[in-house]
């Protein structure tokens, strides 16, 4: 800032004016007026030298971001036209996670390679912070770009380009990845969790990548199945795609031999759901330094198994040497209330298909009494149905409400009746009860039962990470058509989830999926020109230990051009 002297026909004034650039063209601004010569003169000896001496203090004060800033608006003028004001910076704490991740070096490596000259690493950062903060399609993506304060260098075109790049080069990302995130989290990679999960097209025609298959949403469209395998911290450690129609069993293997040739891993645990564990996929993991740990259905054992399983009789729990009979858990209200928490078990080995491993079965009266509060419920909208609406009763799918009934189109005497009847299927309901409460899982480890089920109970996280892609990303439904495109497409859902789940962890799992991403969305600022940005989110316990986290400020009142300078370098380390 510097003094400006503006002399007219009947007087001179006095004005503090900077330099500012607007439209990449430099201009001058005025910051204050100070007044008039005369009227100076008569408040102080030496007007002139008093002026110098307050620039000199107002650019002192912001060099240490302590100026209080004056901001005019004028009612009769337009805005102007074309000209965005409101930008968003939530996208900066991502990018900090991004380059101490080192995607920046792996964006480089990759384009070392390849005799294209568009920016790879802008368009891929812009693909990741956009599938947090604004999941739409990649041309939106490319119109949202515009909205961070940092703005893109690249067309769309090249974002079409790009993804051919990210397709060819996914494998490379991911194992550089795990290699660089070494570098600022120790990695939980002696246990891996592995789930699939389906991604619907919005089209009819099957076409490579997109199949007809299973999907639990059961939509009539097209799907891709995507492998995720998890370390032990709920991080996401590598993917691959198949096509819809892929047996999900068929999966596990080949990204698991990626895992160690790339990665380098050789002795860690596999943790997987009972849709994944079949009998190769458990005889591969029960080789050199490598184990399993795989759900079991009770309802599956054979015969001698499932009445060892539900016997009452003979269950321990954690951190004492008694045994207990379940069926005394229920005999008072004291007894009940007492052990509402406690998990008990029983264990054997056992040998199938040549392989041997541990049977662990768990009971507990918290999951018992939520498997019957759901039948409940079930069972209310059964009959709900059979006096309200008889004619939708239709086929009867595994967990449909609609098991629970029954229908007779005999009579009692053996004639053909006029009408169905419909009722209750009480014996489905006592087939079902039996297992209420009951949980079992085989491994190969001898560790004891506590821990084993403590290492298989966070396979939620692997469900969350799916859930956080297809609702809070917008993972689906995928438009894209080229089979490269889709694979890329993932590749930046991943990426995005994996920043996700580091940021997560910065703040010490404080705050849910959603606070953290709304929140990132909803950190806005207004621009003023040629001062900074002014915040106009509000300011919460999340924002705060944001901040604290990643060793910056944008909360002030007025954030100078200076000031977010500072901030982009900072991101970028």
């Amino acid at each position: 800032m510097r003094l400006q002297i503006v002399k007219s026909k009947n007087a001179s004034s006095l004005y503090v004016v900077k330099s500012v650039f607007e439209n990449k063209k430099r201009t001058s601004k005025v910051v204050e007026k100070l007044g008039t010569l005369a009227d100076l003169t008569l408040i102080h000896n030496d007007p002139i030298s008093w002026a110098n001496n307050y620039v000199e203090e107002l650019n002192r004060k912001e060099q240490e971001n302590k100026r209080s800033v004056l901001v005019k608006y004028n009612q009769s003028k337009q805005i102007e036209k074309n000209a965005p004001a409101s930008f968003n910076g939530g996208y900066l704490f991502l990018q900090q996670l991004y380059h101490q991740l080192g995607l920046h070096r792996i964006s480089k490596e990759i384009s070392n390679n390849y005799k294209f000259t568009f920016d790879l690493d802008s368009i891929l950062s812009r693909l990741i912070y956009g599938r947090i903060l604004f999941p739409s399609s990649k041309l939106n993506t490319y119109q949202e770009a515009k909205s961070l304060l940092e703005q893109p260098n690249f067309e769309l075109h090249q974002v079409y380009r790009a993804l051919e790049v990210i397709a060819k080069e996914t494998d490379f990302i991911q194992s550089e990845l795990y290699k660089n995130s070494l570098s600022i989290s120790k990695r939980n990679d002696r246990i891996l969790y592995y789930d699939c999960t389906n991604y619907y097209f919005e089209i009819e025609q099957e076409d490579g990548l997109k199949q007809y298959g299973y999907g639990k949403d059961h939509k009539p469209n097209p799907i891709v199945e995507m492998g995720l395998f998890m370390d032990g911290d709920g991080i996401p450690l590598a993917f691959n795609i198949h096509s819809g129609n892929t047996n999900e069993q068929t999966t596990l293997r080949p990204l698991e031999e990626k895992i160690l040739n790339d990665f380098k891993l050789s002795k860690f645990i596999v943790c997987t759901d009972a849709g994944l564990s079949s009998t190769d996929n458990r005889k591969f993991n029960n080789i050199k330094e490598r184990a399993f740990i795989t759900t079991q259905s009770v309802k599956k054992l054979k015969r001698h198994l499932k009445e060892w399983a539900l016997n009452p009789n003979g269950w321990s729990c954690a951190n004492s040497s008694l045994t207990y009979d379940i069926r005394l858990l229920d005999k008072d209200k004291d007894t009940y209330e007492s052990h509402m928490n406690t998990t008990f078990y029983k264990e054997r080995w056992i040998k199938e298909d040549g392989l041997e491993q541990k049977l662990i079965v768990t009971f507990s009266l918290k999951y018992r009494d939520y498997q019957r509060q759901i039948r409940n419920r079930q069972l209310e909208r059964a009959l709900k149905l059979i006096e309200s609406r008889p004619s939708d009763i239709k086929k009867k799918k595994q967990n449909d409400y609609k098991r629970f009934i029954t229908s007779t189109s005999v009579t009692p005497d053996g004639e053909i009746a006029e009408n169905v009847i419909y009722d209750i299927d009480n014996e489905t309901i006592i087939k079902e009860e039996m297992f209420d409460g009951f949980y079992a899982v085989c491994t190969n480890l001898e560790d004891d039962a506590p821990a084993i089920a403590k290492v298989n109970h966070r396979r939620w996280e692997i469900e969350e990470c799916f859930r956080i892609m297809k609702s809070e990303f917008k993972a689906r439904p995928v438009y894209l058509s080229r089979d490269d495109r889709i694979k890329a497409h993932f590749t930046t859902c991943f990426l995005a989830l994996t920043l996700y789940r580091f940021l997560e962890k910065r703040l010490g799992e404080a705050f849910t999926s959603h606070e953290i991403i709304s929140g990132l969305r909803d950190m806005n600022f207004y621009a003023v020109t040629g001062e900074g940005f002014i915040p106009t989110y509000t300011r919460t316990d999340f924002t705060d230990a944001l901040h604290d986290a990643f060793g910056f400020r944008t909360d002030y009142q007025i954030v100078s051009n200076k000031s977010f300078k500072n901030i982009f370098k900072q991101t970028k380390k």
